[in-house]
């Protein structure tokens, strides 16, 4: 019996024919569809009957185990316990994206002798509705026979499957024609082990720079005191992002007016400053954090708790005696005196002296 084939816009995927694919694959079945590398079957990853099915039509060895793909970034690590930054500097970078990324596999998952898995987010709108609507996790390989060219068209991969599959999603050709760059985050280092159109240098420049993150809650003053005073001091730095967030930001908003002064005093200037909430991506993808208080460090800490060898009270670097006094919180000026602005600054100043030296 020949494979269904159903087509779908691939600008403007039509959702019930999306939705009658992820059926398909929620009910254990093999669907051919596309992403923007090469086109895929997907197959839910946590029916064995579906998996050894998929194993048989492919042609693949028993040792050798499947990539998943997932919706988005955050779910990465529900699969992994994996908390380097330099994994979440290189999704957030290139996800939704023609990478996959080799990751050790979080305790407690079954994957039989595998320690490891496979995981990306392809960035084509049928592929990411297909992930969304089956409400399983995905094992997406190439649609072809091992060993044998990927498909870049429905027919390239019908060519071979036709009949072994249930359905297949015909979106035309697709964007890039490669397979995904592999790159393996089980070693020392990142290494790029099958190259697609992202290679090792690229992902060296990505993984190599140093983020550094400051927080406070409204990111309308101390937090940008802190960005802006240390991008001045670090001035020429390529190899270095600085940046500020709050986690009581809900929408945007330009940085106070008397933080803007004080800041003008020391030649900086912040009116383009819009604040930002402060996000788990954020923070996993940091290698330095600094907070303003402890409320802040046990708010960023019950959000991520992986990064708290990673993670600072700004006060910590103070050589003054008086902040020590104050169990090293920097106080909020929001409201108060420009003088008040002032001996915020000229405390987030002096810390910064020594937080230079972690850089």
């Amino acid at each position: 019996m020949k494979t269904r084939v159903i087509h779908v816009n691939p600008k403007a995927p039509e959702a019930d024919r999306v939705l009658e694919a992820a059926r398909v694959v929620h009910d254990g079945g093999l669907v051919i569809f596309p992403t923007e590398t090469v086109y895929g079957i997907a197959a839910d990853n946590a029916n064995p009957q579906a998996m050894e099915r998929l194993r048989a039509v492919k042609r693949r060895s028993e040792g050798k185990p499947f990539s998943v793909m997932v919706a988005q970034k955050d779910l990465v690590r529900n699969y992994t316990s994996c908390a380097d930054p330099r994994l979440f500097k290189l999704i957030d970078r290139y996800w939704p994206g023609p990478l996959t990324v080799i990751l050790p596999l979080a305790a407690g998952l079954d994957r039989g002798t595998e320690g490891t898995i496979g995981i990306r987010i392809p960035n084509h709108p049928v592929a990411l509705k297909l992930v969304e609507n089956t409400h399983c996790t995905i094992a997406a390989p190439s649609a072809n026979f091992e060993g044998s060219l990927p498909p870049t068209t429905c027919a390239e991969a019908l060519a071979e499957l036709d009949g072994l599959v249930d359905l297949a999603i015909d979106s035309g050709k697709v964007e890039i024609g490669t397979a995904s760059t592999i790159v393996d985050f089980t070693g020392s280092d990142p290494r790029v082990v099958r190259e697609g159109v992202i290679v090792q240098d690229d992902v060296d420049a990505v993984t190599r720079r140093k983020n550094i993150l400051f927080v406070c809650t409204g990111n309308s003053c101390r937090s940008v005191m802190a960005e802006y005073l240390l991008k001045k001091e670090l001035q020429g730095r390529a190899d270095i992002e600085i940046a500020s967030a709050g986690t009581g930001v809900f929408f945007p908003t330009s940085a106070s007016s008397e933080a803007v002064k004080v800041l003008q005093e020391q030649g900086i200037d912040a009116r383009g400053h819009l604040s930002r909430p402060v996000t788990n991506m954020m923070l996993q993808r940091s290698d330095l954090i600094f907070v303003m208080t402890r409320s802040h460090l046990s708010q960023v800490l019950e959000r991520v708790p992986a990064i708290e060898k990673r993670t600072y009270l700004v006060g910590d670097f103070s050589s003054r005696p008086a902040l020590h006094e104050r169990d090293l919180d920097i106080p909020d000026p929001i409201g108060k005196a420009h003088a008040e602005y002032q001996e915020c600054m000229r405390t987030i100043k002096d810390c910064l002296g020594r937080i230079k030296q972690l850089v």
